[in-house]
């Protein structure tokens, strides 16, 4: 007879896709946002938190199917109705903004931070739950409102330890890429679902700008593209010449400084070394390495550029339009003092473009760090957003403008620990130690008078009969000091105060000579035993 094992036992491992956080994790999270918070507060944005769960119905684009209805989301069927775990944070504002209309102030700013959710095939550095932290203005179509956006996500990277020059803001327009591919064929105002396929294509194609390069693009805008692997993706279709309209303004940025270091060194455009000898000399010249160090300077690049995607769209209105709306939020941004060392207009920001209707923007961090292979590369980006104003019209039926930003909290946080500017890894709690079970009370009053005075404190709460196994869970805590009173002590009034981060300094470091001159245990009284401990923490600020 076989013999009953009992009920099996639970594996204690994380989910799939999923990740714990521990407190010093948790507490540099929550510093970074609160500095982040604290510019969003000044710029006059109001905190929101709503709930975790939204219909499936609000989520919008992942309504659900017969096949998998929790595609894109954790959903689950309640009562007829489907639920799911909030895919992001700008769905749940376009409800509360429908839904509180009439109590809400227009425009509304708003910032919320918190987990979101998507069920997807999770990778290296790709969870299914992550941290969003996201600003919003709803109800204003001035520009105003997106540069204003650009300018407080300036402030906020610099805020929490991004140096000035070590990020730089990047802003395009969807407007301008309509334009584009009216001029190219491939968009009729009259019938905006034709070509529909095609612009599908073209969009994904320049959203894989970063991986693919220009060429592969290119190679992408017209017939397709095989990979590596032989794997073959099927391009839009474009002509040769509806491609290059498209690559010019792709490209537009790389191709301008060309023009503009051609026109500064005399340079024939059309010689056959141009695309090899200029294009090298280019990365030398410090004419563009120094750029945007001075206000002249970006005037110069953002008429420049402008006047550029101009003669690109000249035949477009909605191409135009977004001409425009680049350039005013150039002039605003230079009446403020932003400088292409921080926010500069620039046509490659590509990312996102399918999903916004005018101004997207993007925050780079343009420092090098050293991937698992040693290898040199720029972090890349921790921020984007940009104008949806057609989102909030699914559920009012009426168009109202918006605009905003989405930082990605854990991507600015690893950004942070490779320059080494997070703040300290949070300090644990003093420990005071238990010699004589029969005088908790007494350790337990310590460790309220530290308290009361705002000093992080515990009382040993294991088995105190080995001594060394409290010092040990004290090293365990990051303990800063450690408190211990025996018999002998309590009979004199005073307790041993022991400084555990001096402590581990002499014992890896200093000589016996040091060891006497700055002793890392001291004996006072126990009514210095505050400030004693006051004193002994301000040493190691």
């Amino acid at each position: 007879m076989a013999k009953n094992k009992g009920p099996r036992r639970p594996k204690a491992e994380t989910p799939k896709g999923f990740r714990d956080y521990f407190g010093a994790e948790v507490t540099a999270r929550k510093a970074m946002l609160d500095k982040i918070a604290a510019v969003y507060h000044r710029y006059g944005f109001d905190a929101l938190e709503t709930s975790g769960v939204e219909t499936v119905e609000a989520l919008g684009k992942f309504l659900p199917d017969v096949d998998r209805p929790n595609e894109g989301v954790f959903a689950w069927e309640e009562d007829g109705d489907w639920l799911a775990l909030r895919y992001d944070l700008t769905a749940p504002l376009a409800r509360v903004a429908a839904q509180y209309r009439n109590d809400l102030p227009t425009p509304y700013r708003r910032y919320a931070m918190g987990p979101v959710w998507r069920n997807e095939k999770p990778g290296p550095g790709r969870f299914r739950q992550f941290y969003q932290c996201d600003a919003d203005t709803v109800g204003a179509a001035s520009v105003a409102a997106d540069t204003e956006i650009c300018a407080m996500l300036a402030d906020a990277l610099e805020a929490v330890g991004i140096a000035r020059g070590d990020y730089v803001i990047r802003v395009n327009n969807r407007k301008v890429l309509n334009g584009v591919m009216e001029v190219a064929g491939i968009l009729d105002p009259a019938d905006p679902s034709k070509f529909e396929a095609e612009r599908g294509i073209v969009l994904r194609a320049i959203d894989k700008l970063d991986r693919l390069g220009v060429e592969g693009v290119r190679a992408l805008l017209g017939q397709g593209r095989k990979d590596e692997s032989g794997d073959f993706t099927k391009g839009a279709g474009l002509s040769d010449e509806q491609a290059a309209i498209v690559s010019k303004f792709v490209n537009a940025n790389e191709e301008l400084r060309l023009e503009m270091w051609a026109e500064r060194n005399e340079y024939d455009k059309f010689s056959p070394e141009w695309d090899t000898r200029i294009r090298a000399a280019l990365l030398s010249d410090p004419f563009f390495n120094d750029f945007g160090k001075d206000k002249a300077s970006l005037e110069f690049w953002n008429n420049r550029i402008c006047n550029y995607l101009e003669e690109l769209v000249d035949k477009s209105d909605i191409g135009l339009e977004g001409v425009r709306e680049l350039r005013e939020i150039g002039a605003l941004l230079d009446d403020l003092g932003y400088d292409a060392k921080r926010i500069i207009i620039d046509p490659s920001v590509v990312r996102g473009l399918g999903y916004y209707t005018g101004p997207v923007f993007e925050a780079e961090l343009t420092f090098e760090i050293t991937d698992e292979k040693g290898r040199p590369r720029q972090f890349g980006s921790v921020a984007g957003g940009g104008r949806y104003d057609d989102l909030v019209k699914r559920f009012t039926g009426q168009a109202v403008p918006a605009t905003g930003v989405s930082i990605g909290v854990d991507r600015l946080l690893a950004a942070l620990a490779a320059k080494g500017r997070l703040e300290a890894s949070a300090q644990g709690p003093v420990v005071v130690t238990v010699m004589d079970r029969e005088r908790m009370s007494d350790y337990m009053g310590m460790v309220q008078d530290l308290r009361a005075e705002g000093i992080r404190a515990e009382t040993y709460l294991g088995n105190p009969k080995n001594f060394g196994n409290q010092l040990k869970y004290a090293d365990k805590r990051q303990s800063p000091i450690a408190i211990i009173q025996g018999e002998d002590e309590a009979a004199r009034g005073v307790v041993q105060v022991k400084d555990l981060i001096l402590g581990a300094k002499i014992a890896a470091e200093a000589t016996v000579e040091e060891w006497k001159s700055q002793p890392a245990q001291v004996e006072v009284r126990r009514e210095d035993l505050v400030v004693t401990v006051r004193e002994m923490l301000g040493r190691h600020r």
